[in-house]
């Protein structure tokens, strides 16, 4: 006798969301079958493969996960495979998710520091999805800071953490039991703290492979169990924060070495985190960042859009640096638009601002750098890409002037616009001089972003690739190996 094959039981719960989307089998397959290929993927399905799944079949590997995209992408809301009666799966888009409670913004950040700081190569391999970025930042504008987030065995008002007995944390196991973990002190929040201005400072000089995987692993043996800890609401608050503030920085050197898609994911969970400490202007500093990887990346529309989201969450009661800052960033996505009239008017926003601030402005932390050379710096940028060559030049000679010598990887960011503007200008022996010493620079440090900007302005020379400036150049650049 002929056994049968198992009953499938039909998948309403997909066959809803189709009816939803308005999707044909069809179409749904084709946007599954081009969302693989923007992760290396060649699939081939179709309208059969479509009615399989409706009929019950469970499609493998990363595919309900791509699927669940797809819905995502199309409705306007994070959708799971479990969502559309999926098996769970790979997560290809793990990270992206905007959590709904503070508990589970820790248990996904916590496990991206977890595998990050593994042997998990393939994390740093994640492509970078400019879809990624859409149901995160309008989670957040339209958010509200969490009602609570105190832990453990302290009262939501004390705001106090006792400073004795605090035992010690037991750096050997990567997931502490929640609410059993530390109190957390003041002292434990203003270590977290330093320990950023740190791995600032040697980000800025060194490029951000240097220490990037020793702030990792900080943030897995350390600050993982003082969110699991137990803490009142306002030292959550201070903890949130300083937790966001790492956790943008551990984005920000993984964007310097390249590993994008894993950048973009710190950067979703910082926004989380800045959300939970109540933080509405740190959130804008995050949507800066992420708006920067999308102009580096070339993505000038996703960029604007970003700036617009920060720009909208802080209002006009930000401070005028900050201000500034989030107008020069706009400009910059317009710069790489090509939106000439767009850009002028975000960087003349910009200078307005910055005029307009005051020794005495209380400034938060993180936008004390954004300064007259920053500003130059930003101005230089836009310049350069709409191909205004000579304002570019001049902007780029103030910031370089300005600049202080620990920014060095801006210097260097900075030294090749100037470069690519002198090109631009015809000055080739000026224009390779300051090539030259940008590839010098970037020698020194471990900075992808660095080695980028070099191969840039060496791509605008091939068209000089027979003077002897350039062969000069490309001499000086083969001695330093």
């Amino acid at each position: 006798m002929t056994e049968r094959p198992p009953q499938r039981t039909p998948n309403r719960q997909l066959a809803s969301l189709i009816s939803e989307a308005g999707f044909s089998n069809a179409g749904l397959a084709r946007r599954v079958d081009q969302l693989g290929l923007e992760h290396g993927l060649d699939l081939r399905y179709d309208k059969t493969s479509v009615t399989r799944w409706l009929r019950g079949q469970q499609p493998r590997g990363t595919t309900p996960a791509l699927i669940a995209e797809v819905f995502t992408r199309r409705l306007g809301r994070r959708l799971s495979a479990q969502d559309l009666g999926l098996d769970a799966c790979a997560p290809v888009y793990a990270g992206l998710e905007f959590a709904a409670s503070p508990e589970e913004a820790i248990d996904i950040v916590g496990g991206l520091w977890r595998k990050d700081s593994g042997s998990h190569a393939e994390l740093r391999k994640i492509a970078f999805t400019p879809a990624g970025l859409v149901v995160p930042s309008r989670d957040w504008l339209i958010g509200r800071a969490d009602d609570r987030v105190g832990r453990g065995d302290l009262g939501p008002s004390t705001g106090r953490v006792p400073t004795q007995g605090r035992p010690a944390i037991p750096r050997q196991r990567k997931e502490p039991e929640r609410g059993v973990g530390a109190k957390v002190t003041s002292g434990d929040i203003s270590a977290l703290r330093s320990v950023g201005e740190l791995f600032r400072a040697l980000d800025h000089a060194y490029g951000g492979g240097h220490a990037r995987q020793a702030l990792v692993r900080y943030l897995e043996h350390e600050a993982e169990p003082m969110l699991r800890g137990s803490y009142g609401e306002q030292a959550g608050r201070r903890l949130f924060a300083a937790a966001a503030d790492l956790t943008r920085l551990a984005g920000w050197t993984s964007y310097d070495i390249a590993a994008h898609g894993l950048a973009q994911r710190y950067y979703v969970q910082a926004l989380r985190l800045s959300q939970a400490a109540g933080d509405r202007a740190y959130g804008s500093y995050v949507l800066v960042t992420m708006s920067r990887q999308a102009v580096y990346l070339g993505h000038g529309r996703e960029a604007v859009q970003l700036a617009r989201v920060a720009q909208q969450g802080v209002g006009s009661s930000a401070p005028p640096v900050v201000q500034a800052l989030l107008h020069a960033v706009e400009a910059r996505g317009h710069g790489v638009l090509g939106e000439v009239r767009a850009c002028t008017a975000s960087m003349v926003r910009a200078e307005r601002a910055l005029e307009t601030a005051r020794p005495g402005d209380e400034v938060p932390y993180w936008a004390r750098f954004f300064d007259e050379a920053q500003l130059a710096d930003e101005f230089g940028h836009c310049h350069r890409d709409l191909q205004q060559y000579r304002v570019a030049a001049q902007h780029a000679e103030r910031s370089l002037q300005l600049r202080a010598p620990g920014y060095a990887r801006s210097r260097l960011f900075c030294r090749v616009v100037l470069a690519s503007s002198r090109l631009g200008l015809g000055e080739l022996e000026q224009a390779c001089q300051l090539g030259a010493e940008a590839a010098q620079a970037a020698g020194e440090m471990r900075s992808v972003r660095a080695v980028e900007y070099v191969r840039d302005f060496e791509r605008r020379l091939e068209p000089y690739r027979d003077a002897a400036a350039v062969r000069g150049y490309r001499d000086r650049v083969a001695a330093l190996g």
